[in-house]
C-alpha cells in the first residue's frame, strides 16, 4: 500500500520515551506532530534504565543520538550473581551471540531522556510543556485533547502516553481504571561513588563499569557502576503490601532497606549505609489486568507505552515496548495514510497486542525463578539464574515488521476492536 502524500495531524499527550519516540517517527515520516507534556521543566531525575537492543535500533536511525549516549551508557558486558549471603554463584556474559543483534544501552533515565529531547527539538517538533490535559475526546472525523484552562484541540488521532494513571484510559475503557498493588516494591538509588571507593568491601563495585546482582527468597538486590565507576545505582525488589491508591513512590529511608536485607552480604549492606538519604526511594510497584482494547471505540485514540501496558521491572523492556509502540504507530499511519487513519490504528493494535502481553509476562517469570529459587537445582545447573535473552523479543526491528504484516493484518481485521489471529 502506498502511503499518503497528506500528513496526519497527531497529537502525543506525554513526552515520555512512548510518546517521543511517537513524534520523532511520526514527524520523520512527513506526519504533523503536536506533543503536550504535563510537567513545566523536564529535569534528569530518575535512575537506571535499559533498553534492549529492539529498542537501541532505533536510535540509530535519529542522526547524532547514538553518539551522544555512549558517554553516558553501561558498558559492563557481564553480570555477577551471589546468593543472599554473598556467595558467588555465576556470571551471565552478554557478549557472542547477542551481539550481533545490537548494542544494549543502559543508562540514566534523566539523562537518556535529555538526549532524547534535545533531539525532538533539533528536529523541530514541538513540545509544549506545563499542558495538563485533563480529557479526552472524539468522533467519526477526529480525535481530541481538553486543557486545564478549558481549551479543547482536535487531531486525526490522539496518542495517550502519560504513563500508568492516563487519563486516556478512560475513554478506551468506558470507565475508571485505578491500578492495584502487585505485592512488591522497589528501593532505587543513584548517587557518586566516591565514598564507596574508601570501604575496602564495596571498592570493587566501582572499579570501572560493574554489575552485580544477588537473589535471596521474595528479594533481589542489583547494582550497577557506571561512567568507569564514577557513579553506582541500585536496585532491591522485595514484599511490600501498601496501598498506592494516592502515590506510589516515597522518599526511602536506610534503615527500611537494612531490615529488609538483615543477614545478607556485609558488601550489599555496606552499599546502602553509603547511599544519600535523599538519593534513595521507595517505588510501589503496581499492576493492572491485561487491556481488552489499547484504542478508543472509534479508533482516534490510543495508549501507548505504560498507558497500555505496564511493565514489572524485571522483565527489563518496559521503555524497549514504549519505543515500539511508538515506531509501529508512525509506520503503520505512513501506510493507511491520512483517510485511513482508523484503519491504521486498528492495525497497530493488533500487530502490537499479542507480543506486548507474551513480553510482560516474562517480567513475572524472572522474578520468580529468582524469589522462589530451589537453590539445590542451581548450584547444580548455575545458569538458572541468568536472566532469559530472548531472541524473539531482542533480534526485532518493529518498524520493518509493521511495514512487512501491515496488508496481512489489514486484510484479517475483524470489527473496530476485534485482534486479528494472524
Amino acid at each position: 500500500m502506498e502511503s499518503s502524500t497528506k500528513p496526519i495531524n497527531v497529537i502525543i499527550v506525554g513526552a515520555g520515551f512512548a510518546g517521543l519516540t511517537a513524534a520523532i517517527e511520526c514527524q520523520r515520516k512527513g506526519h504533523h506532530v503536536t506533543v503536550f507534556e504535563k510537567i513545566k521543566d523536564m529535569k534528569p531525575l530518575g535512575d537506571i534504565i535499559s533498553f534492549g537492543q529492539n529498542s537501541s535500533r532505533m536510535f540509530n536511525k535519529w542522526p547524532g543520538v547514538v553518539e551522544k549516549l555512549l558517554p553516558i551508557i553501561h558498558t559492563a558486558k557481564a553480570v555477577h550473581f551471589f546468593d543472599s549471603r554473598g556467595k558467588f554463584v555465576t556470571t551471565q556474559d552478554f557478549a557472542g551471540e547477542e551481539e550481533t543483534w545490537g548494542m544494549r544501552i543502559n543508562g540514566h533515565r534523566g539523562e537518556i531522556h535529555r538526549v532524547l529531547l534535545d533531539y525532538a527539538a533539533s528536529v523541530g517538533i514541538d513540545v509544549r510543556f506545563g499542558q495538563n490535559v485533563t480529557g479526552y475526546f472524539e468522533d467519526e472525523t477526529c480525535g481530541g485533547i481538553e486543557l486545564g484552562g478549558g481549551e479543547r484541540v482536535t487531531a486525526d488521532v490522539v496518542l495517550s502516553a502519560e504513563g500508568v494513571r492516563s487519563p486516556g484510559r478512560k475513554i478506551v475503557l468506558g470507565r475508571d481504571d485505578l491500578p492495584q498493588p502487585s505485592g512488591y516494591a522497589v528501593f532505587r538509588a543513584w548517587f557518586p561513588a566516591d565514598e564507596l571507593r574508601k570501604n575496602p568491601l564495596t571498592r570493587h563495585l566501582v572499579e570501572g563499569d560493574t554489575h552485580n546482582g544477588w537473589i535471596g527468597e521474595d528479594v533481589h538486590f542489583l547494582a550497577a557502576a557506571i561512567k568507569g565507576g564514577d557513579e553506582i545505582s541500585w536496585v532491591c525488589t522485595h514484599k511490600d503490601d501498601s496501598d498506592i491508591e494516592e502515590s506510589w513512590q516515597f522518599p526511602g529511608k536506610i534503615e527500611d532497606v537494612l531490615k529488609v536485607l538483615e543477614g545478607w552480604d556485609p558488601v550489599v549492606q555496606e552499599l546502602v549505609k553509603a547511599t544519600p538519604p535523599d538519593r534513595l526511594f521507595d517505588y510501589k510497584l503496581v499492576f493492572r489486568d491485561p487491556l481488552p482494547t489499547f484504542i478508543s471505540p472509534k479508533c482516534r485514540i490510543a495508549l501507548i507505552g505504560d498507558a497500555a501496558h505496564p511493565f514489572l521491572p524485571t522483565s527489563i523492556q518496559g521503555a524497549s515496548q514504549a519505543m515500539e509502540d511508538g515506531a509501529v504507530m508512525a509506520a503503520c499511519l505512513d501506510i493507511g495514510g491520512k483517510e485511513r487513519v482508523t484503519e491504521a490504528v486498528k492495525v497497530w493494535e493488533n500487530i502490537r497486542y499479542d507480543r506486548v502481553h507474551r513480553i510482560q509476562a516474562t517480567g513475572v517469570t524472572t522474578r520468580e525463578s529468582w524469589h522462589k529459587a530451589d537453590w539445590n537445582k542451581i548450584w547444580k545447573d548455575p545458569m538458572l539464574l541468568h536472566l532469559k535473552r530472548e531472541e524473539w523479543i531482542l533480534n526485532f526491528d518493529a518498524e520493518e515488521d509493521a511495514y512487512k504484516r501491515y496488508e496481512e493484518i489489514r486484510a484479517g481485521l475483524k470489527g473496530v476492536n476485534g485482534h486479528s489471529q494472524t
